[in-house]
């Protein structure tokens, strides 16, 4: 079945119902938004759109943090993993929401708060880390030798 959506950044569009991903207790902020698309930003491109299906100028820019973030990880407590159902690792999609900045070089990802969905089930949900070594704003690209250093994220601190 498809679904007529408003989206912020495509006009109206169509979907299919099978490719909205339910966040059963919302996403931090937006704790009434349950449903999301994620759309292809364009070809061969790595960025995406999460659109609402609620409300047509809630989107958010995200990215897979590992194309940017090599060494980035994190667990995630039975408790989520429970709740979006996650049967195998590769159930799993994560992508970091991003913050635009005036060009690509000032934009930054949100790694502290990762969006974790399960592609078989249809299930999201935006997983806030305790991990010391994230923030909500790292870099996407680097600027000073410290910043490189820093988005190789020193696994060993574990």
């Amino acid at each position: 079945m498809m679904l007529r959506l408003k989206t912020k950044y495509f006009g109206e569009i169509s979907v299919k119902t099978e490719d909205v991903f339910t966040f059963e207790k919302g996403i931090p902020g937006f704790l009434e938004e349950t449903e999301f698309v994620m759309l292809p930003f364009g070809e061969d491109n790595p960025f995406y759109i999460m659109q609402s299906v609620k409300t047509p100028m809630l989107a958010f820019v995200v990215t897979e943090p590992f194309l940017f973030f090599p060494s980035y990880d994190f667990e995630l407590d039975d408790s989520v993993v429970n709740q979006l159902q996650i049967e195998s690792e590769k159930d799993v999609h994560v992508f970091t929401i991003l913050t635009l900045g005036d060009t690509l070089a000032e934009t930054t990802a949100n790694l502290q708060a990762p969006v974790v969905l399960n592609l078989n089930k249809k299930l999201g949900k935006q997983v806030i880390l305790s991990d010391g070594r994230y923030t909500t704003k790292h870099r996407l690209m680097p600027q000073t030798m410290e910043e490189v250093k820093d988005a190789r994220i020193d696994t060993q601190t574990k």
